[in-house]
């Protein structure tokens, strides 16, 4: 058998070497710094649209906490409480400790006589937009979509579990309204694609 040359097993190893590098920077790249995501439904327009795609950064929440608004990449509430897995993106309105109050299309925080500032809500909030507190636990955040009208929230999530038999009974300031800190996975940063939609999630 003929043997290989020298230079062609080099070349070989180099081009091993080469893959095995890529493959490890994606892997960091993906699993350690950024979560690249893709939008499925309309819940955070007119912030983020079906089919956009983002990248959105782990070490945020590695290196920090969540902070109120910011748009978060999550493990769903009420999947994980079926032993599954399913990431939700959704804006943080409520922190550890806060009482969140919804009246009349708006959202008040910690008896706040002025409601927090929305102006990235899509339309006038209709839907589900009264009558409700959340006592958000330590440790745990409230999460809601720009979409009023149309998104699977935390306004939702409660009643969901109870239909699931998740739950005794229907209580919307349960578990199952709120995302603990360890499943706050990453910050929304970076709307890759489409070309027309570039830009900072603000």
């Amino acid at each position: 058998m003929k043997e290989m040359k020298p230079e062609t097993k080099a070349e070989i190893i180099s081009w091993i070497k080469t893959i095995l590098f890529c493959i490890a920077f994606v892997v960091v790249f993906d699993l350690v710094l950024f979560f690249n995501a893709t939008i499925p439904s309309s819940s955070m327009e007119n912030t983020l649209y079906p089919g956009n795609r983002l990248f959105a950064s782990r070490i945020s929440y590695t290196l920090g906490k969540p902070d109120r608004q910011d748009i978060a990449i999550f493990y769903y509430p009420v999947d994980k409480a079926e032993g599954t897995k399913r990431y939700f993106i959704k804006r943080v309105i409520g922190l550890p400790g806060d009482t969140v109050e919804i009246r009349e299309s708006k959202i008040y925080i910690n008896g706040s006589t002025e409601p927090l500032d929305e102006p990235y809500l899509k339309e006038e909030w209709t839907k589900v937009n009264d009558g409700m507190t959340f006592h958000v636990p330590e440790g745990h955040y409230l999460m809601l979509g720009d979409n009023r009208n149309n998104s699977s929230d935390a306004r939702y999530w409660a009643y969901i579990a109870y239909t699931k038999g998740l739950a005794e009974d229907y209580n919307p300031d349960s578990m199952f309204s709120f995302v603990p800190e360890e499943d706050m996975l990453a910050k929304a940063g970076f709307v890759y694609w489409p070309l027309n939609k570039i830009g900072l999630v603000k």
